[in-house]
């Protein structure tokens, strides 16, 4: 690029400012955003196993959201389609491990050895203090 073919500085002319028209800047779909942090609340939560029920409702609501912002990011005038997308996918990762805790506590709680296991351990732990 050559200097005469720069914009003069201080003449209130940016290079983004050429390229947008006033008023047809493209909008992020709301539902893209919300399924994102929809799916990273619930990541989180489920991550830490004792709000696993939390993250799996979180999940499921940014799964509705993603899908949602998916058919938004269609729209002309709105983007947002790699927001949804990674929104989806970590509503999807919070779901599935929210639903293996749950069954990994299930079967943990219905095999009586194990529930007779960690009682000895706990009992044993009451004697120590």
């Amino acid at each position: 690029m050559t200097a005469a073919s720069e914009p003069a500085r201080g003449s209130g002319v940016t290079a983004g400012s050429q390229t947008h028209r006033a008023g047809t800047s493209a909008k992020t779909s709301a539902a893209a955003t919300f399924a994102l942090v929809f799916g990273v609340a619930g990541l989180f939560s489920v991550l830490t196993a004792i709000l696993a029920w939390v993250g799996l409702v979180l999940g499921i609501i940014g799964i509705i959201l993603g899908i949602a912002g998916l058919k938004m990011a269609r729209r002309p005038g709105v983007t947002g389609r790699g927001v949804a997308i990674g929104g989806l996918v970590l509503s999807i990762l919070a779901v599935l491990i929210g639903l293996g805790l749950a069954a990994g506590i299930t079967t943990f709680l219905n095999n009586e050895g194990a529930v007779d296991r960690l009682q000895q351990q706990v009992d044993d732990l009451r004697d120590k203090l």
